[in-house]
């Protein structure tokens, strides 16, 4: 399993060791249980002895938001930090990395079921590509971040503006306004988009191989419903694949294209970040620690 554990994962868990650290992940679907082969998630083995937080706690069936994980992984530092420890916060979801660095406050605002169940409707009947448009017009901004295929997202920006008549990118601008209460630095690591490109495709073989079908049998057997965890990305196209929609061969040219979209927005959201301290590519461990150290210490 060593060739999955690359980059992000296999760095956090060296500069670990290095500063008597823990983990805490910031990866929306690492969240779910028994969703282990298409999150890419770390072995027991892998970990090597880090403990890491925030990974295989939440039930396929629940629904679990931004808000929620902001609050869990606040309680985590403060457990980390007491303990005499330095907490490495390791994932590449922007939102929950926002929800940290920029001290977000979010509105605790019921969602309308109704309206979702409307909106879920008209996605199946005229398609999710009807409902991104309508997205687009409200909330271009937010939309740049959110693939055309993405339906959580999708709905969830139509929801708010639903909900409270403001944009989810007003909320975020209105909610930065509390103080935060640590020096976080940001790093990210740059890598040559072909080479990127190559290592998710090569990645999205792996999971293949490993049984990613047969994990999202094993999940649609076990659970009555998945209000969020079955749009994760490569479990939404084995989904369609085993529901006779597309071909085995068309469900792994579409879960590496829409890997790659989604490393491009990775990118782009880390690149618009003014903190972002830039390292050397992923093969690059020892040298990357070095330059952590050098701007922590």
């Amino acid at each position: 399993m060593d060739q999955q554990l690359l980059g992000k994962s296999k760095l956090g868990i060296e500069l670990a060791k290095q500063i008597n650290g823990e983990i805490i992940s910031a990866d929306s679907m690492q969240i779910y249980r028994d969703m282990n082969i298409g999150t890419a998630k770390v072995t027991l083995e892998e970990m090597q002895g880090i403990k890491h937080y925030m990974i295989d706690f939440v039930s396929p069936e629940e629904r679990y938001n931004v808000s929620e994980y902001q609050v869990q992984a606040e309680k985590t530092i403060e457990e980390i930090l007491n303990k005499g420890k330095t907490p490495i916060i390791v994932g590449g979801t922007g939102l929950y990395i926002d929800s940290l660095i920029y001290g977000i406050e979010f509105q605790k605002e019921e969602f309308d079921e109704e309206y979702r169940h409307e909106l879920e409707k008209k996605a199946n009947l005229e398609g999710l590509s009807v409902l991104y448009e309508e997205a687009k017009k409200i909330d271009p901004r937010a939309m740049e971040k959110i693939s055309p295929n993405d339906k959580k997202r999708i709905i969830r920006v139509l929801e708010i503006y639903h909900k409270t008549g403001k944009t989810k990118t007003q909320q975020e601008i209105e909610s930065r306004k509390n103080e935060v209460k640590y020096n976080y630095h940001v790093f990210a690591i740059n890598m040559e988009r072909e080479m990127l490109y190559e290592r998710i495709n090569k990645r999205v073989d792996l999971m293949i191989e490993e049984g990613l079908i047969e994990e999202v049998r094993n999940i649609l057997k076990k659970y009555k419903t998945f209000p969020t965890a079955m749009q994760g990305l490569g479990y939404k196209e084995v989904v369609e694949y085993l529901e006779n929609k597309i071909t085995k061969e068309e469900m792994i040219e579409k879960i590496k294209l829409e890997t790659r979209h989604y490393a491009k927005r990775q990118l782009t959201w880390f690149r618009k970040n003014k903190q972002t301290i830039w390292l050397n590519g992923e093969d690059e461990v020892e040298k990357n620690i070095k330059i952590i150290r050098e701007t922590i210490d």
